[in-house]
């Protein structure tokens, strides 16, 4: 799977006639591999009408303000109980402090 895929040596591309050195002979001619067509898709394409494109980007937008109430909703309820637990220790402490001092 992970191994590379070579091309069979019949299909290599020969190398230029700069890389060739003058002493050697010519290559012989290779025949050429037959060319592969890519199959052609049934699917139909996608096409964008303007209405089409207006409800998408809307469609992005309304997820924008979701996405964006949902995290600022659990930003403020961890602010909101950072608050409270600070507001508790600051209650204990005067709490404990008070019992030191009589």
């Amino acid at each position: 799977m992970f191994t590379p895929k070579y091309p069979p040596q019949d299909t290599a591309p020969t190398p230029t006639a700069l890389a060739q050195t003058t002493t050697a002979p010519a290559p012989a001619p290779v025949a050429s591999a037959p060319v592969v067509v890519a199959p052609v898709s049934n699917r139909p394409t996608v096409q964008l009408t303007p209405g089409s494109a207006l409800a998408l980007a809307a469609g992005g937008g309304a997820v924008v303000l979701v996405v964006g109430a949902v995290l600022v909703s659990m930003l403020l309820a961890v602010a909101i109980t950072a608050a409270s637990v600070a507001v508790c220790a600051v209650v204990l402490r005067s709490i404990l402090n008070h019992e030191k001092g009589r």
